[in-house]
């Protein structure tokens, strides 16, 4: 069709035809990635060309101390420093970072006067990539005197202005995303926060997956990290900022995780379904980054500075009651989900009513524990969570939730 001649008016105006009602209209949107996603069973022997090509010497952050036990970081050191790069390792402690965390990362790494030469390789869980994400970012920004300067909503305002090291981000749990995503979260128990570095720049050059490094996670880290990645695709589905290709992803990264999370709880050493939780959080990194999150994770965020709970098992708990508030706003979303198992014809209320019900099954069925107070949260506790959840999660939530409404949803769910 001649477009000029067919819509232009006789003013010069372009003339938009109504619309039919059989299509709706596109939003507009953007969408960040990394460079280069590598997939696959034991690809991790590719990790020394990957280094290669994006620096000459490397900083080997490592966080899992059962792969480190089974030589599998041996393994990997050997297979870099064998196409002559030099590498330096780095083993910190295997806990969400905290702000003391990423200060001292930095200095080690400025030890070693750093430059764009260098690439950071991080191999480990979601805490160890967030890490090291925080360290490549802030070495190449020393306009500040500690990660806690740039965070959102408690820093003093300074932004990343030069580009961070490379980075290669390797996940050997199946759950955060943060492989895919720009911002690392950094906690602090005194004050209390939990609030993210943040930058373009920050999203890892290179990301490999390799889902036999997750096959020797316990079952219960399994089923938290598990539920992290489900809630994640839900949330940016239904998010206020969800935007057509992270909803695509969370459709075909919700049609694997779903079925395959039992089996993997279950079963850790079965193939397929470590394969499908791989690629499910990774998908669920892609969709978060790009769309945002809802209730469950602004609540997680607070019940882990206030209450150290493990975040993938504040999620899991939050996420049921999280999708009770939003059903009746997102209908036609969660009735989506539903008929990606269900394909008979429902009203949407009823098929999003099914998929919450979907929901709390597999929680049951994996071992989530229903209550905050089985999770150690006190009934004195609830108040001080209001005012943390208030982040960058909760402001993607598909409806606007009061602090006494809030409060209302968290005592019931005590």
């Amino acid at each position: 069709m001649d477009l000029e001649n067919s819509y232009n008016s006789p003013d010069g105006r372009v003339n938009i035809q109504p619309d039919s009602g059989i299509l709706a209209r596109i939003m507009d949107y953007q969408f960040f990635g990394p460079t280069q996603i590598v997939f696959g069973w034991g690809r991790r022997t590719e990790l020394g060309r990957l280094a290669a090509e994006n620096g000459e010497r490397v900083f080997l952050v490592s966080g899992s101390r059962t792969l480190e036990q089974r030589g599998v970081i041996d393994d990997v050191t050997r297979r870099i420093e064998q196409l002559g790069l030099t590498l330096q390792r780095f083993s910190p402690a295997s806990h969400e970072p905290e702000v003391a965390d990423v200060d001292s990362l930095v200095t080690e790494f400025l030890r070693f006067q750093p430059t764009t030469r260098d690439v950071v390789v991080a191999i480990g869980g979601g805490s160890t990539i967030d890490l090291a994400k925080a360290a490549a970012a802030l070495v190449r920004n020393r306009h500040g005197n500690s990660v806690v300067e740039f965070l959102e909503g408690v820093g003093t305002g300074r932004q990343i202005t030069e580009r961070p090291l490379n980075l290669i981000a390797v996940p050997t749990t199946a759950g955060t995303g943060t492989e895919v995503t720009k911002n690392a979260v950094i906690s602090s128990y005194d004050p209390a926060f939990k609030k993210s570095l943040r930058s373009d720049w920050m999203i890892p050059k290179v990301v490999l997956v390799d889902p036999e490094l997750t096959v020797s996670l316990p079952s219960e880290t399994t089923a938290f990290t598990g539920m992290d990645a489900i809630t994640q695709l839900i949330e940016s589905f239904i998010s206020k900022r969800a935007a057509p290709i992270p909803q695509a992803l969370a459709l075909s990264g919700l049609k694997l995780a779903l079925p395959a999370l039992p089996i993997a709880v279950r079963d850790g050493t079965s193939q397929t379904s470590r394969e499908a939780m791989s690629h499910a959080a990774l998908l669920s990194g892609l969709a978060l980054a790009n769309s945002g999150l809802g209730l469950a994770h602004g609540v997680a965020a607070a019940l882990g500075v206030h209450c150290r709970v493990a975040h993938g098992l504040a999620c899991a708990t939050m996420l049921p009651t999280a999708l009770r508030v939003n059903q009746q706003v997102r209908a036609k979303e969660l009735a989506q989900l539903e008929r990606l198992f269900d394909h008979q014809s429902h009203s949407d209320a009823d098929s999003a009513a099914a998929f919450v019900r979907r929901i709390e099954i597999l929680c049951e069925e994996i071992g989530i524990p229903r209550r905050l107070r089985d999770i150690g949260v006190t009934s004195n506790q609830i108040p001080a969570l209001i005012g943390s959840s208030r982040g960058n999660s909760m402001s993607g939530n598909p409806r606007d939730v009061s602090d006494d409404e809030l409060l209302s949803i968290l005592q019931q769910l005590w």
